[in-house]
């Protein structure tokens, strides 16, 4: 397969990149119908910023099982096969997409239903996020993992691009098509992690399980780079996540309905899906950490754009613009993050980014619902969009070992 990137001509990465792929646009479908289905049943009898609020308690209901868990499923994916995990996680998510779709079916999905299926989806992401990001270097040489990270990230946002409006059409036919389509799509993810071969994997860890868990947050905690890379991501995301707004912008903002939501949701990854494509074929070499730290400012700029436009192709372009920035910088950190990090951490290492990484995005949504009840959903928005700007020259100056990052290929130190 001459045409192939070479980690794509490797048959069980190949698996896994598919696996990934169908899994994103699966859940993707799901968060922008669950998202749209609370904002609609909310507004029936609320205004639209008391409605906005719910949308970041559903933020919440998917963090909390996250919080609770993540960490110690790093230490799991340390110390167990991570194929199984990943397909434990896959086989809650078909069941997730299954309740929803036979309520549906039944003729309506109440309330609690989407907020107890949100906080599944939140246990399936805790136990699939880290056994896959942690599966996945042992896929490739390590010579290829930067260009495997490129194609994660297509993958992934290919998906991110495809399932929104997707989900969108689906939905228009009838509420429960997109639940069914997302259980067939899970079920297709299951099929290709099953054909996924034995990998290597560290030896079993000698300390106990607490112990494990509290060396994997030790080292994220004393190397620099690592800790600058994943915090950054945290609260610049924190603040600037516009897209748990999407609902209230599509409705009353632009006007543009749920037909118009699919588009807006898969804006950003159309941007990133690019950005990747570039990468994956001309990888990033030199002045990684400052074009990091340029990106996140960019996105929090695009992100001030897009919260004061009450244009509909003008909110597109920021949103793509917003998802190519935050791809170059998700692509620098995860980068830098596996490679800064030994093969028999990197479970625990990605369950702390992982847990990073959701408290952003789950605890951005709770952060823009609540600042929206407050000053209201446009201000809520700008103002994210500011302080991701203030959080990327504060971490600028705070982790200069990120900043003049120059190059990926630090090797990776072995735990102690």
């Amino acid at each position: 397969m001459p045409s192939l990137p070479p980690p794509l001509k490797i048959p069980d990465y190949r698996a896994f990149f598919i696996a990934r792929f169908l899994a994103t646009v699966a859940g993707m479908m799901l968060v922008i119908v669950i998202g749209w289905q609370v904002y609609d049943i909310a507004r029936a009898s609320m205004s639209r910023d008391e409605a906005a609020f719910l949308l970041g308690l559903i933020g919440l209901a998917q963090f909390l099982p996250l919080f609770c868990l993540a960490l110690l499923v790093g230490v799991i994916a340390d110390r167990m096969d991570r194929r199984h995990i990943a397909r434990a996680a896959v086989a809650l998510e078909i069941l997730c997409a299954g309740i929803l779709g036979t309520l549906a079916l039944a003729g309506a999905v109440p309330m609690a239903a989407l907020f107890v299926v949100a906080a599944l989806l939140g246990v399936a992401r805790a136990f699939q996020g880290p056994s896959m990001a942690a599966l996945a270097p042992n896929l490739v040489p390590r010579e290829l993992l930067p260009q495997a990270i490129a194609l994660n990230s297509i993958s992934w946002q290919t998906g991110a691009v495809l399932g929104p409006p997707l989900g969108a059409f689906l939905y228009a036919v009838s509420p429960a098509t997109p639940y069914l389509v997302a259980a067939v799509l899970f079920s297709l993810t299951f099929v290709c992690l099953m054909l996924i071969g034995p990998v290597a994997r560290p030896a079993p860890s000698a300390l106990s399980p607490w112990r494990s868990l509290v060396e994997g947050i030790a080292y994220v905690r004393h190397n620099k780079v690592v800790l600058g890379a994943i915090s950054l991501d945290l609260f610049a995301v924190l603040l600037g996540g516009a897209t748990a707004m999407l609902p209230v912008y599509a409705r009353d903002v632009l006007h543009v309905g749920v037909e118009g939501l699919g588009p807006l949701r898969a804006a950003p990854a159309v941007g990133a899906a690019l950005t990747a494509l570039v990468l994956a074929t001309r990888p990033l070499r030199r002045n990684v950490g400052p074009v990091m730290f340029i990106c996140v400012g960019v996105f929090g700029a695009a992100t001030v754009v897009f919260g004061l436009s009450t244009s509909f192709p003008l909110s597109i372009a920021a949103l793509v613009v917003l998802g190519a920035a935050d791809m170059m910088s998700v692509f620098v950190r995860g980068s830098l993050i596996q490679l800064h990090t030994p093969d028999d951490m990197r479970g625990r290492v990605s369950s702390v980014s992982g847990l990073f990484i959701s408290a952003s995005n789950e605890l951005g949504e709770l952060e823009s619902g609540m600042a929206a009840r407050f000053i209201g959903a446009v201000p809520a928005v700008v103002a994210g969009g500011i302080g991701a700007i203030l959080v990327t020259i504060i971490w600028a100056w705070r982790f200069p070992e990120l900043r003049t990052a120059d190059r990926f290929d630090t090797p990776a130190a072995k735990a102690g």
